[in-house]
């Protein structure tokens, strides 16, 4: 076992490059480091992104008072509105002139809203954004089937587009998403899990979503087989980039940052991949930990902190950042198939952004 540790802990030296956790974050005090920052993109697509919202909110208005409630309140708890601001970026880096993207950037939102509302059933949490999730508020039936209603609204927003390219690409998206929540469900407690497995649910669940929000503006503007696969590149590695530093701040934020309960992952027995490095560099008694944690869901008031202490100790933080931010970077690395513009320098910001945050 020392040299799987030793093993851990040179990779997390490697793949950090010499930066300290804070330094991936983006906090570091070094003069020549730039935290990444997404206003840019934020203002580039703000008018598109207000129509979009605008268009969401005419789209849950019923005659059933519990679905409009339920849907207004996850929708307006906010979030980056990551997704749909990619739809409709790409469209802009391709050259697209219509309203296409505003109608399919509401899909994609209503799709990932959906899987919200699904995703906090099955893992019993109360908390999102800061706020209570609407299960919790509710019930784990009404938000289930509010969340059926919102997917039923994107497939309405993807046929109305006429596009069987664009039906395709969003359809097969929706049952990867789904392969991948199944297979998060399969994985928990399973300490047996490797690194390897942990990338493939989150390219399912994660990753599929972000690819197809950036490949949608390659398509509705007809753009070349090189540039569509480039743009689903970039989407897709962004979204393993978000989805580790996701994982990573579950240890390490605060929830007053993260908004959301801190140690959600742990609790409900998720082996993300700094568990998976703290694991597998463990001594005995550190295996027996995480056997009774996470594999039996035995867990005291006290574990938490234990966890975490684990994790610092084999520096496993900082080797999922580092991971991320390489994926990050595969991301930019793809828009060199574009011409240099405010519009691909934004969407470089987002990729970096989503390993540099906080939140």
């Amino acid at each position: 076992m020392p040299r799987v540790r030793e093993s851990i802990l040179l990779l997390s030296e490697k793949l950090a490059g010499g930066r300290s956790l804070a330094m991936l974050h983006g906090t570091s005090s070094t003069a020549d480091f730039t935290p990444a920052s997404l206003l840019p993109l934020q203002g580039l697509v703000r008018a598109d992104l207000e129509e979009v919202n605008q268009l969401i909110l005419s789209l849950v208005q019923q005659e059933v008072p519990l679905i409009e409630q339920i849907a207004q309140h996850i929708i307006r708890s906010g979030g980056k509105r990551l997704r749909p601001a990619l739809v409709l970026a790409c469209a802009h880096l391709c050259g697209h002139t219509g309203d296409r993207h505003i109608r399919l950037a509401a899909a994609v939102e209503f799709l990932h809203t959906a899987t919200l509302l699904h995703d906090d059933v099955v893992d019993e949490s109360t908390m999102r954004r800061g706020d209570e999730t609407a299960n919790a508020i509710w019930s784990n039936q009404a938000s289930v089937l509010v969340g059926d209603f919102l997917l039923s609204r994107a497939f309405q927003l993807m046929v109305g587009d006429g596009s069987l390219p664009v039906l395709k690409l969003l359809s097969d998206t929706s049952a990867t998403i789904s392969q991948g929540e199944v297979m998060q469900l399969m994985a928990a407690g399973e300490l047996s899990t490797t690194q390897e497995e942990y990338l493939q649910i989150i390219n399912a669940k994660t990753a599929a979503l972000f690819s197809a929000a950036c490949t949608i503006g390659g398509l509705i503007t007809e753009r070349p087989d090189t540039e569509c696969a480039a743009l689903a590149e970039y989407g897709r590695s962004l979204g393993i980039a978000f989805q580790l530093a996701d994982d990573a701040l579950d240890y390490a934020a605060s929830q007053a940052e993260l908004g959301k309960t801190i140690g959600d992952d742990f609790r409900e027995g998720k082996l993300t991949l700094p568990v998976i490095l703290a694991y597998a560099a463990g001594d005995d008694e550190e295996r027996a930990f995480w056997q009774r944690t996470i594999g039996h869901g035995e867990q005291t008031s006290d574990d938490l902190a234990t966890a975490q202490a684990n994790i610092q100790k084999y520096n496993t933080l900082s080797t999922t950042l580092a991971m991320a931010r390489s994926h990050a970077e595969q991301a930019v690395n793809q828009l060199s198939f574009f011409p240099e513009s405010p519009t691909r320098d934004a969407l470089a910001q987002a990729a970096r952004f989503a390993v540099e945050r906080r939140f």
